[in-house]
């Protein structure tokens, strides 16, 4: 049997009708560039979001770099994030001239940990009046958390920290549209911005790079519409420097039509999750393979299923011998990448994030899989371990 990873094709089946209407009605417009669709999205994932903005920019990666610049950071200044995420969390801050300062993870969620954070403030860093800086002298203006793999972070204590130091906050929602905390409020709806990205992996996902930062103060997202142009308003005249960061109108009104079953393709991804959890505990596999952690009353969304095992990279081999697909998310911790060397961390440094690294393994979760799909990649895995 063969279980890839990801297959878009069955979502893209049903609606392939629709999504060529669309695309074609863009066409006869020959409105490429910041139209209805454009604007129709925006404030659907804004409310969708819990905010009151919506700004499409061309990419999840754009929608961070555009969400630093709006806040002002800059050269001589930091920026705390975490070390076990995808690189663009920290490649954004690096591109600005600003410093990412990491703080190791929660193990259970992987998510940025609170504690860890403020331990870094209360050993590492200086204040200065209402400021905060490091040790290096860069002030430390936000706190970037990641909402890993479709489950939030502990928003309500990492802004809490953020209040008590001045802190901006930016929230790395590209693999957790729609999932909430133990309070009902949404990814994106705690921090000065959110940012979206519509890879085509993602739970909404466009037919290429496509992303949104969301915003609930008029003055910000006035200023990231701005940027996103070049920082030209009116049109041919800049106050700011900016970029072109504009979603595209054929991206957006993709998006408009898969937006309307985001809410289903997430439930049947928990609902495979649910399979998950029962078929590893059917299969007496608690000891060898640790299933994700959702947190009470957290709306986990899935965008990615982890487990964490032992003999990782074996398992993985047998996996593919087998025809089931996965991946390593994210094999390298960031304070380990070798341009990163300049930060002068090492191993050790961050153990939490780096034991992650060597024991996560990504299995297929997509909402179409089927339970004889799903049943035979955890017996797969039993028939690794039971080798002996």
């Amino acid at each position: 049997m063969q279980v890839p990873l990801l297959d878009l094709k069955p979502q893209y089946e049903p609606l392939a009708e629709r999504i060529q209407a669309v695309i074609a009605k863009v066409c006869a417009s020959q409105h490429f560039i910041l139209g209805p669709a454009v604007k129709e999205l925006e404030g659907a994932l804004a409310a969708y979001c819990q905010c009151r903005f919506g700004i499409g920019v061309s990419s999840g990666t754009d929608a961070l770099l555009l969400a630093l610049m709006t806040l002002g950071i800059g050269a001589d200044d930091a920026v705390i994030t975490s070390p076990f995420t995808f690189f663009a969390t920290a490649g954004t801050i690096a591109r600005t001239g600003a410093t990412p300062l990491f703080c190791d993870i929660d193990p259970a969620t992987f998510n940025l940990s609170p504690a860890a954070v403020q331990t870094f403030i209360d050993q590492k860093c200086q204040r200065r009046g209402d400021a905060l800086y490091t040790t290096r002298g860069e002030q430390i203006k936000a706190i970037m958390p990641v909402h890993l793999y479709g489950q939030m972070a502990d928003m309500p204590a990492l802004m809490k920290i953020a209040q008590e130091n001045n802190l901006r906050v930016i929230e790395d929602a590209a693999q957790a549209i729609g999932s909430e905390d133990g309070q009902g409020r949404r990814a994106c709806s705690y921090g000065d911005i959110g940012c979206l990205s519509f890879f085509p992996t993602k739970n909404l996902g466009a037919f290429g790079d496509a992303g949104m930062c969301v915003a609930n103060d008029p003055a910000l997202a006035e200023k990231l519409d701005v940027l996103r142009v070049h920082g030209g308003k009116p049109k041919y005249f800049h106050s700011l420097i900016g970029g072109n960061f504009r979603i595209d109108e054929l991206q957006a009104a993709i998006l408009n039509v898969k937006l309307e079953h985001l809410d289903e393709w997430s439930a049947g991804r928990q609902r495979n999750a649910a399979y998950y959890d029962a078929a590893f505990a059917r299969a007496d596999l608690g000891r060898a393979v640790q299933t994700p952690v959702a947190l009470p009353r957290y709306r986990h969304i899935y965008n990615q299923y982890i487990v964490r095992v032992r003999d990782r990279d074996l398992l993985r081999q047998h996996l593919t011998a087998n025809g089931v697909g996965s991946e390593i998310y994210y094999p390298v911790p960031l304070h380990l990448q070798k341009c990163f060397a300049y930060l002068g961390h090492g191993p050790g440094d961050f153990p939490l994030s780096e034991q992650a690294a060597e024991e996560v393994l990504a299995l297929p979760i997509f909402p179409e899989l089927t339970d004889k799909q799903l049943q035979y990649v955890v017996d797969t895995i039993a028939a690794f371990f039971s080798r002996g």
